[in-house]
Formats: C-alpha cells, structure tokens, sequence
C-alpha cells in the first residue's frame, strides 16, 4: 500500500473540503483546512521525500469565476515536481496537453467521458488517442446508492447510472494505467472508510487503484491495508497534520511502502 498525497484546489488555494458539500454556485465548500502555503509548496514536499502518483485536482470548473486562479496553482506543483504528480479537474483532449507539458505523469479524467449518466466509450477512445492509456487515470469516485456504489461526476455533484462493479473495472482497465476513486459520502469527513467498497476494490486488484475517503485515524489505515488486502494506495487529506488533522505526516510515510 503506498501513500499517494494529494493537493486540492479550491478557489485558487490549497485546501481540504468535505467532498459532499461542493457545489459549483458560488463557487462554495465547505472547508475543513486553508493551507497558507501554495501549491508548489507540496509538491516540493512530496519530492523532497520520494512520494510519487499524488494527484492534484482542481475544484473549479472551466469558466468558473476562479478557475484560472486555480489552474495556476496546479500548473506550478506540476511544474514544481515535474513527473510525480496527477492532474484532474476539467481534463478533456483540448487541454490535457497542457497539463502533462506542465510535468503532470496522468492526467486524471471522470465527468468527460460520461453524458446522460453513462459511458461515453467513444469519448474515452478519443482521450486514449490524446495522450496514451499510460498517461490517463480514471476517476470512478462513488456515492452508495440503493444497488451499490454509483460512479459521480462534475466534481461529485451528478450522480450517474454506472455503477463500480468487477466488470466495470474490468471495461475501463483497457483505457486506463490507474484508476482513482474517492468514495464521495465520506471524502473530508475523517470517520472512518467506506468498508464495502475497500473490500470490493481490494477483490478485484488488476491495475492500481487508489482510495481516498474517510481515513481519521491509523486504525483506518490498518482496516484500509487489512479489507484491500494490501492492493490499494491510499490518500489522505483532513485527517493528516498538514492539514490540521491528527495524523502526523512522518508516521503515515512510516506506515505504507
């Protein structure tokens, strides 16, 4: 299980949110952590320790009032560590580009190859053409609903009708180097993961997944290694020091390889 950081932007600073609250009106979330220091601040972090797959996701959409803020942020952590990192938030063929010139390893993709709540595969063929499977990471983060965990999109705000499932992975794995998923009821809140998904995932183990939801405490950690059967990576945000949270950076780094 590896630690993979990660750096959120919101609003044009590094922050950490509760997933569940971000609406795009406004521009609001709401924040459990404001860093004071910027972007390529943990970038330089994470190289100086060798931490590599971290992703950094912009919360604003395109053409939002802060988005351009945002993005600067994110191209100078990409361009901080170059090839270390991911980036998500927005990505479509006209701009990943951008974004792996900038020093980005993958780009991270969800809410452009879905319309109408589904799988678009001709959209994530064309996203294939543009940059290389090796180079693009799927983000199937999720909401439990009544027949198991529906994917979301659009910066976890639309609920779609595919669900994360063994044969969904199985399509997507044929795209994707990664595949990255937040289990959104959860995300920011620091009380503990989503069992049923960590098992499923922990179940299916072909590509590199990597979880981000809920982790509060090293017991998670410890659930997190023990129900994925040590064949997930792991993110964590509000919980870790950081960002305010309890647990201390150097003993996370300590407790994954």
């Amino acid at each position: 299980m590896e630690f993979r950081p990660c750096i959120d932007i919101h609003n044009g600073r590094v922050k950490q949110i509760v997933g569940s609250s971000l609406k795009d009106q406004g521009s609001f979330a709401e924040e459990n952590f404001v860093a004071q220091q910027d972007a390529a601040f943990f970038a330089r972090l994470y190289q100086k320790d060798g931490l590599c797959g971290g992703h950094v996701i912009l919360l604003n959409p395109p053409g939002s009032a802060y988005y351009e803020e945002t993005k600067s942020q994110a191209l100078s952590a990409l361009s901080a560590y170059p090839g270390g990192l991911q980036a998500g938030g927005g990505i479509t063929p006209d701009n990943a580009a951008q974004f792996l010139q900038a020093g980005a390893s993958h780009v991270i993709v969800t809410s452009y190859v879905f319309k109408d709540g589904k799988i678009h595969y001709d959209k994530l063929k064309e996203l294939v053409r543009a940059v290389g499977r090796k180079h693009l990471v799927l983000d199937l983060s999720c909401r439990r609903a009544a027949d198991g965990y529906a994917v979301v999109t659009d910066r976890w705000q639309k609920l779609t009708k595919e669900y994360v499932t063994p044969e969904l992975l199985d399509a997507l794995s044929a795209y994707a180097d990664e595949f990255l998923i937040h289990a959104a009821d959860v995300e920011g809140k620091a009380a503990g993961i989503e069992t049923e998904l960590v098992k499923q995932l922990g179940e299916w183990g072909k590509i590199p997944v990597t979880y981000a939801g809920g982790v509060g405490s090293f017991s998670d950690l410890e659930a997190l290694r023990t129900y994925g059967k040590n064949r997930l990576h792991v993110t964590i945000g509000s919980a870790l020091d950081l960002f305010g949270g309890p647990m201390a950076y150097e003993e996370v780094l300590k407790c994954t390889d």
